[in-house]
């Protein structure tokens, strides 16, 4: 554990070396598309106040001066499945993104949908050393929270402080300054899969750049899609991605609550290409053009042509209705939304005042999706796409690109973990604790 502590901090200084540079590649590696965004800091960082606690709670201004996209290869579920494939796409994504910006990189923050995440909430109290909380107290109350067993071979890729009270007033997001006897905190801890993500870092350590930052996905996807009141009141973001579905749930202006399930668009595409016996290119062109998951009575007369360069003129000329294209389509989509709701009703998210679902990602985009989930999950569901950052190619303002526009957000203005804080050095978190979701419901 304090191994991976130091790591996550050699990482935020290297963050703010390349803030300090004035440039930093921001890195989405999916199982359908890697995209690669050059952000340029004008000038040091300008900090100013904003929600949250820390050293690192500030935001600095940006703009994106080169972009980048390319079909990815050598990935599966979010994760690294072929090395030399996945390092040549990112190779080649990093490349073209620079190329755009007319300027050299050499740090980037990345993110990552798969490696099974797994949330817990952990709770830590300390007694303030003078009357008036300071960063010292802060660090000794995150040391305090008691460790859940995370078992073996996985890595805390957040820890993030989402609520501290002082004496009996809670709710708070930075207690510093303030009288008190008695401190304590509510932290949301995200694990990951070791192997995926050391196999992501050495893929990305080969195309000679430097990781500065890690995030989930499904965090930063909620930072971008979420509006301010979806983000306080608690809203759950739903990022559909090519080989993975991830899901994040807001509270307060923070994350408590992220999982993933290992199903997305591209499984869809697969379903069609069995269904109707085409490439999976071909499948992917029809499921683009003409895919859906609600069919009406027009749906039965309007046919599609499938195409196909087979050589068997029968086989290419062949057409089906769209009725029977949403018939392939429609129970994949209707199992991935099932195992989100299990997901949700597992986290206790009935228990929030606010209930709102976005939906955002690429495999979103298919027409009627949003009635389908609102009927499945039970709740309003709205089509979410990147908000609050300017100055995006037109390219990049697609619901596609949620996770990427989150991760520009995400390394100009970091939430405070507990690796920003000097914490005691025998108390690096080492013991066990119940899970997240039972936490949040009793703490909200």
């Amino acid at each position: 554990m304090k191994q991976l502590y130091e790591s996550q901090r050699a990482m935020r200084n290297m963050r703010k070396a390349a803030m300090q540079r004035g440039v930093v590649a921001i890195l989405d590696v999916g199982t359908s598309k890697v995209a690669c965004l050059v952000l340029k800091f004008d000038g040091p960082e300008r900090f100013r106040d904003v929600d949250g606690v820390g050293s690192m709670a500030g935001q600095s201004s940006f703009r994106v001066i080169g972009a980048a996209t390319t079909r990815s290869r050598g990935m599966r579920f979010g994760e690294v499945d072929a090395m030399k494939e996945a390092e040549s796409a990112i190779r080649t994504a990093l490349r073209n993104a620079q190329k755009m910006a007319n300027v050299r990189v050499d740090h980037v923050i990345a993110c990552l949908s798969g490696a099974r995440p797994r949330s817990y909430g952990l709770e830590g109290v300390a007694e303030l050393s003078g009357n008036v909380v300071t960063d010292t107290d802060i660090g000794r109350v995150l040391g305090s929270c008691e460790m859940p067993d995370i078992g073996s071979g996985r890595e805390v890729l957040h820890a993030q402080p989402v609520n501290f009270a002082l004496d009996h007033r809670s709710g708070m997001s930075d207690p510093r300054g303030q009288i008190g006897s008695r401190l304590s905190t509510d932290m949301h801890l995200l694990t990951v899969d070791g192997h995926v993500l050391q196999n992501l870092l050495h893929c990305i350590k080969r195309c000679d750049v430097e990781l500065a930052g890690l995030a989930s996905s499904a965090y930063v996807s909620g930072i971008s899609s979420l509006v301010e009141d979806e983000q306080e009141l608690g809203a759950a973001c739903i990022d559909m991605g090519g080989g993975a579905t991830s899901l994040s749930i807001f509270m307060k202006k923070h994350m408590i609550y992220a999982d993933s399930v290992r199903m997305g668009g591209d499984h869809v595409t697969s379903d069609i290409s069995m269904g109707l016996q085409v490439p999976l290119a071909t499948a992917e062109r029809i499921k683009t053009f003409y895919g859906g998951v609600v069919a009406t009575g027009m749906d039965d007369r309007e046919m599609i042509e499938i195409g196909g360069e087979t050589g068997d003129w029968e086989r290419d000329r062949r057409t089906i209705s769209r009725a029977e294209l949403i018939g392939i389509m429609r129970p994949r989509i209707e199992e991935i939304l099932e195992e989100v709701r299990a997901r949700l009703d597992a986290a206790g998210f009935e228990h929030l005042p606010g209930q709102s679902i976005v939906l955002t990602g690429g495999a979103s985009q298919i027409p009627g999706l949003d009635g389908l989930a609102s009927r499945i999950l039970g709740q309003q569901v709205r089509l979410g796409r990147p908000l609050r950052v300017q100055g995006l190619p037109q390219a990049a303002t697609g619901p596609a690109f949620a996770a990427s526009v989150g991760l520009t957000l995400f390394a100009a203005h970091p939430q405070d973990e507990w690796w920003d804080f000097e914490l005691p050095a025998e108390r690096y978190p080492a013991r066990s604790l119940r899970r997240a979701v039972r936490w949040f419901r009793d703490n909200w």
